[in-house]
C-alpha cells in the first residue's frame, strides 16, 4: 500500500543509519576489541549491546503494529547514548589508557551514534501522538514507521504470524522493563557510575 507521506524517505534513511550505526559498525567494533583484547571497550560495547536490544524489541513490536513500539523506539534513542557515556570507570580506561586506530574509530563511532540518537529522539517526538491514540494509528503519518520492520519481516520471518512476533517482543519489553526498573532502583544504588561491582 502507498502512502503520500513527504517524510518516507527520511524514514527509510532513518532505518538504514540504524542499522549502520546501531548494528553493523558496534559488532564489529566489538570483534575488534576482542581481538585486540581492548577490555574497557569490550565491556563499554557489552553493556551497550543490552541496552540497544530495545531497538530489536521494538522492530518485532513494530511488525505487529503495537502503539507502544513507538515509545519504546523513542526511549531506545533516549537510553543508548546514556549507556554509552554514563560510566566514569569505563570513560577513563579508555581515555587514558587505550590507544591507536581502534580507539579513534570507536570514540568516533560513539560520537557519532550519541548525535544520532539524539537527532533521531527529536524526530521522533511528533509521532508520541501514534501510541496513544487507534484512530491516529490508522493514518499514513504513523503507518510509514511500520513498513522497514514489515519488509523484515518478509526476509526473516516469512512464515511466522504478525501477532507471534508481536507476542514475542511484548514479553521482551516486560523482561527489559524489569531489568532496567532492577538496575535503576537497585544496582544503580550501590555502583554507581562504575560498570565494576563494588
Amino acid at each position: 500500500m502507498d502512502y503520500n507521506t513527504w517524510f518516507r524517505p527520511f524514514v527509510w534513511i532513518d532505518y538504514r543509519l540504524a542499522v549502520l550505526f546501531l548494528g553493523i559498525i558496534p559488532l564489529i567494533l566489538l570483534i575488534w576489541a576482542f581481538v585486540q583484547k581492548a577490555e574497557s571497550i569490550q565491556r563499554l560495547l557489552t553493556i551497550y549491546w543490552r541496552v540497544a536490544s530495545l531497538v530489536a524489541i521494538t522492530i518485532y513490536l513494530m511488525i505487529a503494529q503495537y502503539p507502544v513500539s513507538f515509545f519504546s523506539g523513542l526511549m531506545a534513542r533516549i537510553l543508548i547514548p546514556i549507556s554509552l557515556w554514563f560510566w566514569v570507570d569505563l570513560n577513563d580506561e579508555i581515555e587514558y589508557q587505550t590507544s591507536g586506530a581502534l580507539k579513534f574509530i570507536f570514540t568516533s563511532w560513539r560520537w557519532a551514534t550519541t548525535v544520532y540518537c539524539i537527532l533521531g529522539a527529536l524526530a521522533l517526538i511528533p509521532f508520541l501522538g501514534c501510541a496513544f491514540s487507534e484512530n491516529a494509528l490508522k493514518t499514513s503519518n504513523c503507518r510509514v514507521w511500520f513498513e522497514a520492520p514489515l519488509l523484515f519481516k518478509e526476509y526473516f520471518h516469512a512464515n511466522s504470524k504478525a501477532e507471534f512476533l508481536g507476542f514475542l517482543g511484548i514479553i521482551s519489553l516486560v523482561i527489559y522493563v524489569l531489568y532496567l526498573s532492577y538496575f535503576v532502583l537497585i544496582k544503580l544504588g550501590k555502583q554507581g557510575r562504575s560498570a565494576t561491582p563494588q
